[in-house]
């Protein structure tokens, strides 16, 4: 017969065994990071690289964090948090202040000779937003598939061409393909 101490040692040995974890929001994935794997596979990748050729392929994956699987300290960066240094409301302006600060602000609004009514209507036209319309018949242009260097390649091949024709010059259309 095992005793109660025995029992919990085993019971303990078997949880951490199925990679349980004992944090709270820890995954079943032993723990190695905080939160469920989000990581999409190959075909569901959204964002593509031009691999040359006129062909894509995902794009590469992101480097894991250091601190992956780590609770983060709250606060900042040393683990500590900021303590008030006065007492509460001591920032608050005085009578007088709160009296000053009123006038300059009235002040300021009736600057230019303009009264309250004007000053908000010229501000209500400033602020209304614009419409901005889209023409229907438009269409996003796709990408072509070829690398920045590809495509650099391919248009000085033909401006390369034109330049000659103007001189008289042409040589077979072969000498310019950006292939080669």
């Amino acid at each position: 017969m095992k005793s109660f101490q025995q029992f919990v040692s085993e019971a303990k040995e078997v949880h951490d065994q199925q990679g349980l974890g004992s944090g709270v929001g820890l995954s079943h994935r032993g723990g190695d990071k905080i939160g469920y794997d989000r990581k999409l596979t190959a075909p569901e990748k959204k964002r593509v690289k031009a691999v040359g050729g006129g062909k894509t392929a995902p794009a590469k994956d992101y480097k894991q964090r250091k601190d992956a699987g780590s609770q983060r300290p709250k606060g900042t960066s040393s683990g500590r948090e900021q303590q008030p240094t006065r007492e509460r409301g001591s920032a608050r302006l005085s009578m007088r202040d709160q009296q000053k600060k009123a006038r300059a602000e009235r002040n300021k609004a009736n600057a230019g000779g303009k009264g309250r009514g004007e000053l908000k209507k010229a501000a209500d036209k400033l602020l209304a937003k614009k419409k901005k319309s889209v023409d229907s018949k438009y269409k996003p242009q796709k990408a072509s598939g070829y690398t920045a260097h590809e495509r650099r390649k391919i248009m000085r091949a033909g401006e390369r061409l034109v330049k000659d024709i103007k001189k008289g010059k042409e040589k077979p259309a072969s000498s310019y393909d950006p292939k080669n």
